[in-house]
């Protein structure tokens, strides 16, 4: 089994943990919560963890945190928000333990 392919026991641990990031995350919050991406946002803060789960589970190419990082930008773009510089790659920290 390839070392980055999880369980089927551990993906649904996996996605819970990410979404209990991203639901904390400053930035996705309030663009989620005040719908600034339009009445879509749920579904959209939604495919930001399939891809973020996705980008570190079943590649077997190396991981680079510039890639997370461009995920991260473009959803924030599709809920129609931005982040400060620096912010995040501040956030980034967290997803470094996966």
């Amino acid at each position: 089994m390839d070392s980055r392919q999880l369980t089927a026991e551990s993906v649904p641990l996996f996605q819970e943990g990410i979404g209990l990031l991203l639901s904390r995350w400053s930035v996705l919050q309030p663009a989620v919560e005040n719908e600034w991406g339009g009445r879509d946002c749920c579904p959209k803060a939604e495919l930001l963890l399939s891809d973020v789960f996705s980008f570190f589970n079943g590649s077997k190419e190396p991981l680079y945190i510039d890639d997370l990082e461009m995920i991260l930008e473009e959803s924030l773009l599709f809920l129609n928000t931005m982040a400060e510089d620096g912010i995040i790659i501040s956030s980034l920290d967290w997803f470094k333990a996966c």
